[in-house]
């Protein structure tokens, strides 16, 4: 592959978004509108689908002031999707009007921002321009909050979301610990397979005030087991706090929100809900309290107000990173990050990986970070989440209320 590759990029954003899955956007744009060897910059509108429906926008056009609010603007400016391609070697349908739009505009770079099941797109996509000889190249930006993407310290959006929990569940402990009868209040926090966003509840207890008692779905659920505990702080305290990730399971493997599952997304994956309620209700009945649950929902996941700035900035970087490998050559990996002390202080330093090694595998909490009762983090989870939720952004406002960016989203023809 040629080091000078000339032509115009696409990027896209996919999966749930985040409170700073913008921040990479801004970086994927910023610089490849900077870049000599990129001669136009689009954004595929919702994904992969605004490329298979030749929906792009030209964000040459928009204004570089407005593009800068995207630092700070939640969510998937650009739009996203759930769109599953198939294994090329199955049906390459998807990959050959791909290629058509691609040769439409000269698509000589490809960036893709998401999570697992982007990575696999990408990686599929990244197979298939390479085994019918048409030169682009593609690269991978990570994003999610669940910050189970294989092979990267953290995730963009993960410790964003951390803080918003953590200060949301210290708000819940304050509200719920007010009057002086008894009450139990149940946290359902995201997290299907993997429990980093509820195991960050308890940077809410290390400093402060939070959760007695955590679930996750790295170990199993014992009910019995979860209402003895309950009971146990219930007796002593006369007050409990719980969180619990959605994804808990049973030993056979079952969700324990199983009844409450309510469809599929379109990967396939059980969206789960309901396990708030479903616990309050058991817990009520076998102790008699007075029970909430809470579901954060979606709130957890775009909650820029409490961004973490240190999540803002290495956003923007892996979009920055990206860019700039691919213009020197690189294709066929992800921006992933990598964890450095630096005279005793944190520091990501920023290391690709091919998206083969990273589509389609899940990174969990390590079970030594779960405490011998399976009801709480240690503190070397506490150490690991710490710095990524550093720092405050200045936020812009207009008349008191959060300026996100607004863009024309001009349509290329």
């Amino acid at each position: 592959m040629s080091e000078k590759l000339v032509g115009a990029c696409i990027f896209g954003q996919s999966g749930g978004p985040t409170a700073v899955i913008n921040a990479s956007a801004y970086g994927v744009i910023k610089t490849a509108l900077e870049a000599e060897a990129i001669t136009k910059v689009y954004g595929a509108a919702h994904g992969i689908k605004g490329v298979l429906d030749d929906k792009l926008y030209i964000m040459d056009e928009e204004d570089p002031e407005e593009l800068a609010y995207l630092l700070h603007t939640p969510s998937s400016e650009l739009g996203s999707c759930r769109y599953k391609i198939a294994d090329p070697d199955v049906d390459d349908t998807d990959y050959k009007r791909i290629l058509e739009i691609f040769k439409k505009y000269n698509v000589r770079y490809f960036f893709y921002n998401g999570g697992n099941d982007s990575m696999d797109t990408c990686n599929k996509i990244s197979r298939y321009m390479e085994s019918v000889g048409y030169e682009c190249r593609v690269m991978g930006v990570p994003k999610t909050i669940d910050n189970d993407l294989f092979g990267t310290d953290h995730c963009p959006g993960f410790a964003s979301a951390a803080k918003y929990i953590a200060t949301s569940c210290m708000e819940i402990s304050k509200d719920a610990r007010v009057y002086d009868n008894g009450m139990i209040t149940i946290v359902e926090i995201m997290g299907r397979h993997a429990g980093w966003l509820a195991a960050s509840a308890a940077l809410a207890t290390a400093y402060g005030s939070g959760p007695d008692l955590i679930y996750l779905p790295e170990v199993d659920f014992d009910m019995d087991k979860f209402l003895n505990d309950v009971k146990t702080v219930y007796d002593r305290e006369g007050k409990v706090l719980v969180a619990v990730s959605e994804g808990i399971h049973y030993s056979d493997g079952r969700f324990v929100s199983e009844a409450k599952t309510s469809a599929t997304d379109g990967f396939g994956h059980a969206q789960l809900g309901g396990l708030a309620a479903m616990l309050a209700e058991i817990v009520k009945e076998h102790t008699g309290a007075k029970v909430r649950g809470i579901e954060l929902s979606l709130l957890q996941r775009c909650g820029s107000h409490l961004a973490s700035l240190t999540d803002i900035n290495e956003a923007f970087g892996a979009g920055q990173v990206a860019v700039e490998n691919a213009v020197e050559g690189i294709t066929g990996k992800m921006v992933a990050f990598e964890r450095e002390m630096v005279d005793g202080k944190y520091s990501c330093k920023y290391v690709l990986l091919p998206l083969s090694s990273v589509a389609n595998f899940e990174k969990k909490v390590p079970l030594e970070w779960i405490n011998a009762e399976q009801n709480g983090l240690t503190d070397e989870f506490i150490e690991y989440v710490l710095p990524l939720i550093q720092g405050e952004p200045e936020l812009p406002k207009e008349n008191s209320l959060p300026r996100y960016a607004r863009l024309k989203k001009v349509i290329a023809k």
